[in-house]
């Protein structure tokens, strides 16, 4: 049922034909001179003959957890950006040195792939600009666990506050306007480069981006190993677990096992189909008799879900359940380990610091593998590899039928040259059809509202998402949130 592109749909990385295991020297200029490059393989087997040359600018280099993984996700792929520059921006400069410390070490043990720049205005680093990978929140953790907390004061029950619900209306009222903000900025120094965009609530941001200027934005997320990961569970092909982000040697694995396809919006993807990578066999009757001997307690919201709708949820009960009134029903309600990941940062940062000093090692930087595909996808464009993609956050444009032409959609794509071009997925169950119009619906009013500083339309907003059946307490609510992050949302400021 889906379109079937003449590349070998099952490597994720693309493939060049006819290339070969064996490495190769590629001449390439550099200062004016020309000189030979070795070129390792990639981890994939394959070999480039030539690669691109470009500007990659990552706003919020400075996080422990996406600037540095960002970073070392560049190395990881280093073949396929040769004499690029990457610039590092963060407004924080204690860890954006930090980050480029590490950076130029990087750079040095891999025979100077990139040029490194860094700057605390990211405006600097946008003239030239080919990428722009962007990571950024104000105080993040802190602001998260206020919408987290503020809506229990008005009886919302909700899981996790960050992408749906009143946290998720809150949250992008502060984020939406950011990535709004460098957006507009590309459209003057950098109007042809692409907007990799990482920031949650990830429909809400892109959606921002898409409807108010004209730069081609690409929303990434990796939540999709959560589904690989669930699979493989029901399945008995890989281990049992409970993490929110599986670990990337474990997902890796499993798609070289089975092949996966889902749609929908971020964080509320289903999945429509599973496959044996080996022999093409379809897997999903397998797994639909496998979830009838699964646990109760193994993801229930997700399981009633699938019993309800027809399709089982690619995300985990943890963000699928944020668009649910009765998300709580199979909840802890304990929400985010705000601090456990702030110890976990903490310790990271240390290691950071630590790699940056001369003499140390380097090799859980350098052989570190997020699971994100954001570098895949730049790589992608730069070298016309039509790659296929599991996932990606674009413009609807017909790929999901029964949604708007404007929404943003996570489907599967082809990446190359000519940019990122959406597969045409079959249409979901009627059901999830309307789930996903009433979330898109919540979302206009959102954005609506965070552009323009527009209250009636938050209240909107609120009045519309399923976890909210109180009109007076909507209003209260709204306006606690909106005092509480006054700082952070200028546009109510008026």
């Amino acid at each position: 049922m889906y379109v079937q592109s003449w590349l070998r749909m099952g490597n994720e990385r693309g493939s060049v034909p006819g290339a070969g295991n064996e490495t190769a020297f590629v001449p390439y200029l550099r200062n004016g001179g020309a000189q030979p490059r070795l070129l390792t393989r990639l981890r994939d087997g394959l070999s480039f003959t030539h690669m691109g040359r470009t500007k990659l600018v990552l706003v919020g280099a400075g996080s422990a957890s996406f600037g540095v993984s960002t970073v070392a996700d560049f190395f990881q792929q280093r073949e396929k950006f040769i004499d690029s520059t990457l610039a590092l921006c963060d407004l924080n400069i204690g860890k954006l040195e930090r980050v480029k410390r590490l950076a130029d070490r990087m750079n040095e043990a891999t025979g100077h792939p990139f040029r490194i720049e860094a700057v605390t205005d990211y405006r600097d680093a946008l003239d030239g600009a080919g990428m722009v990978l962007v990571s950024i929140e104000m105080d993040r953790l802190a602001r998260w666990k206020l919408d987290w907390e503020i809506p229990f004061k008005y009886g919302i029950k909700h899981v996790l506050g960050e992408n749906g619900g009143p946290g998720g209306l809150s949250h992008a009222l502060r984020t939406v306007p950011l990535v709004l903000g460098i957006a507009r900025e590309m459209e003057k120094r950098a109007p042809d480069a692409y907007l990799i965009n990482y920031v949650n609530p990830l429909s809400r941001v892109c959606l921002g981006a898409t409807r108010y200027t004209r730069i081609k934005t690409i929303g990434m997320c990796h939540q999709i190993n959560k589904g690989y990961a669930l699979v493989g569970q029901a399945l008995g092909l890989g281990p049992s677990g409970h993490e929110h982000f599986p670990e990337a040697t474990v997902v890796r694995e499993l798609k070289r096992k089975i092949d996966i396809k889902q749609a929908g919006l971020n964080h509320m993807t289903w999945i429509q189909d599973i496959r044996d990578r080996a022999t093409g066999r379809d897997l999903y009757p397998e797994f639909r008799e496998r979830l009838k001997t699964m646990d109760p307690a193994w993801e229930p919201l997700s399981q009633r879900l699938y019993r309800a709708f027809g399709l089982f949820p690619a995300t985990g009960d943890g963000h699928v359940g944020e668009y649910f009134a009765f998300a709580h029903e199979t909840s802890d309600l304990r929400g985010y380990d705000f601090d456990g990941r702030a110890h976990e940062s903490a310790e990271l940062d240390e290691r950071i610091e630590r790699a940056g000093q001369a003499g140390e090692s380097l090799d859980e930087f350098l052989n570190n593998e997020s699971g994100e595909r954001g570098i895949d996808v730049a790589a992608a464009l730069l070298n016309d590899l039509n790659q296929y993609e599991l996932n990606v956050n674009v413009v609807n444009r017909g790929a999901l039928p029964g949604l708007p032409d404007w929404a943003i959609v996570e489907v599967p794509a082809v990446v190359g040259g000519a940019g990122v071009m959406p597969v045409c997925v079959p249409p979901l169950p009627h059901g999830i059809t309307a789930l996903l119009n009433h979330q898109v619906a919540i979302q206009d009013r959102v954005v609506q509202a965070a552009v323009h500083g527009d209250r009636q339309a938050a209240l909107q907003a609120l009045l519309l998402d399923p976890l909210v059946s109180n009109y007076d307490a909507a209003e209260r609510m709204l306006n606690e949130l909106l005092e509480t992050h006054r700082a952070y949302t200028s546009e109510f400021s008026s």
